[in-house]
């Protein structure tokens, strides 16, 4: 792959780092992480090597849904700040070479949003068509798909009116319309406004969801909406993104990507499928399931891009793996039925499933780096953060960050009946994993991090490049390339414990090419057919870059 003008993708190459403001740091001791809190830490966020800052909502919300329930989509939860703290933390950020992307949430409102308030008191209010709405009842036996046992149903019926509000989630978040074209005015607003403020993009939440219109809606194609939201977007910011949260089968994330059409719909996607994949081969100390997923890729447009992940704010999605495989990750990773979710999901984090060995969890976060396209991370993946089992569901891995063994982990100086959310109880707890005492440590998690998204970060081909799976005879172990005109990288990858002795060819690279391990500097030169021999700890990896004679490549 060529790379031209790059400076409009910057999130080709980008680390994104995801984080809940009211769960990282309090700044006032009123139990809940805050703006200036968050302020307070963007150089730890620079020095960790961040260049996108991912805000989960920061909006008025009665949070009933972890924020996803929005009042108000122009404001800034009082709890949380200002306005004005916000514009703080984007210029801060921005002065330190990170920009600030925020959650778009526009699939639906909370049923105390004014919209609403105003939709249910009377079928004649102008934001009644706002919402979706039925006059006969809603076929028995509905489920509804997002929240199997704890919402029945996709309709609420409203008392006043006696009318029935779809929800694809919570009764309480009512589904916008986006047949009416007065929403999709308001959703442009909203992108507008963010923009003026010195946002860089957006992370599209629910994004099927988003686009579902009833039957007989006059809207010929809701992925016309996708596209109208990308010109604007083009139109006010050149470099601002839409990353959208699209967990569905390559084949469907396609239409997306404006596969089809003019490729003008979401910038880039999380890789769902590629993730389940991963948890899969992790279990099966094999990367074949892995390896399928990402050459089964759709092939992409150069103005779009994967975002590969390992956790988010949500459970341990595994909806795409088959029953039986998602069995297998489950008795792996999830012995427990407290640790499931909604049938489809595991509540931890990654280190607990791996019981703590930091050779699994190095090895998973390094092939995080190497996958063709940009990492995201959920804040506390740098320092081995587990969960809190004692939370109900989701929140078990929404706890406070852990920054020292103070008490709160350094959260916050509040009584432990004000925080958000309690901190880990057991192994996990601040006291054994904090900030505080990585940035000590020269070999702790922290420290291995800021090496790896040190080397990405002067490893272009990483987020541009080309994958080839390279073939080789060493059993459980993934071997492959990413290749662009500024460089190719080989990672190799180990999933077993025991070593491997790993034996590949380049065999297109001229004589003299040598392999520079970009991780401890050791040079491995390819013999005179092209190939290289090397033995592979259990759980081992290394970044190899190709270097060849005369390129003047510094290395």
């Amino acid at each position: 792959m060529r790379i031209t003008d790059t400076s409009d993708l910057w999130w080709k190459s980008a680390v994104i780092y995801c984080l809940d403001v009211e769960t990282f740091l309090d700044s006032n001791g009123d139990g809940v992480g805050d703006l200036q809190g968050l302020a307070s830490r963007i150089d730890y966020l620079a020095q960790l090597g961040v260049t996108c800052l991912w805000l989960m909502p920061f909006y008025p919300t009665p949070d009933r849904d972890d924020g996803y329930d929005v009042t108000d989509f122009y404001g800034v939860d009082p709890r949380l700040g200002t306005h004005g703290d916000l514009v703080e933390v984007i210029r801060t950020a921005r002065d330190r070479g990170i920009r600030v992307i925020v959650d778009l949430v526009v699939n639906h409102t909370s049923d105390r949003h004014p919209w609403f308030q105003s939709a249910k008191r009377s079928p004649s209010s102008p934001y009644r068509d706002f919402y979706v709405w039925r006059s006969d009842p809603p076929p028995k036996g509905q489920k509804n798909e997002v929240f199997p046992g704890e919402a029945d149903g996709i309709w609420t019926r409203e008392d006043k009116s006696g009318k029935w509000y779809m929800h694809s989630f919570y009764p309480h978040q009512p589904d916008l319309n986006i047949a009416n074209p007065a929403v999709r005015d308001e959703i442009a607003k909203t992108v507008g406004f963010w923009l003026q403020l010195g946002i860089s993009g957006f992370r599209v939440d629910a994004v099927p969801f988003l686009l579902e219109v009833q039957e007989g809606a006059e809207m010929a194609d809701p992925h016309d909406m996708l596209r109208d939201i990308r010109r604007f977007l083009q139109r006010r910011s050149s470099e601002a993104v839409l990353l959208g949260e699209v967990n569905l089968p390559y084949e469907q994330q396609a239409a997306y990507f404006g596969a089809g059409n003019d490729g003008q719909e979401l910038t880039m996607q999380f890789d769902f499928a590629g993730m389940q994949a991963f948890y899969l081969s992790l279990v099966r100390q094999d990367p074949e399931p892995l390896a399928t997923a990402l050459s089964s890729r759709p092939a992409l447009p150069v103005e779009a891009q994967w975002a590969n992940f390992l956790r988010n704010h949500d459970e341990l999605t595994l909806d795409q793996l088959t029953d039986d495989e998602r069995q297998e990750v489950f008795e792996a990773f999830a012995p427990d039925e407290h640790q499931r979710v909604y049938g489809r999901g595991i509540t931890r984090r990654l280190p607990t499933m791996l019981e703590g060995d930091p050779r699994r969890i190095r090895m998973a976060y390094s092939l995080l780096f190497t996958l063709p396209g940009t990492p995201a991370l959920f804040y506390g993946e740098e320092i081995g953060m587990g969960e809190n089992a004692e939370l109900d569901k989701r929140h078990a891995v929404r706890t406070p960050m852990q920054w020292s063994a103070e008490r709160h982990g350094g959260f916050s100086t509040a009584p432990p009946s004000r925080l958000v959310a309690q901190p880990p109880g057991d192994g996990y707890s601040p006291l054994h994993v904090n900030v505080a005492d990585q940035l000590e440590d020269r070999d702790s998690l922290l420290h291995f991090f800021r090496d790896l998204t040190s080397r990405y970060r002067i490893s272009p081909e990483l987020g541009w490049g080309e994958l080839e799976i390279i073939a080789h005879d060493a059993s459980g172990v993934l071997v492959h390339s990413l290749r662009a005109d500024v460089g190719r990288t080989v990672a190799v990858h180990n999933f077993t414990d025991v070593p491997a002795v790993v034996a590949f060819a380049l065999a297109d690279d001229p004589e003299g090419t040598t392999l520079v391990d970009v991780l401890d500097s050791e040079r491995l030169p390819l013999d005179d057919r092209g190939r290289v021999e090397f033995t592979l700890p259990a759980y081992g990896y290394r970044w190899l870059r190709v270097s060849r004679p005369g390129d003047g490549r510094v290395t």
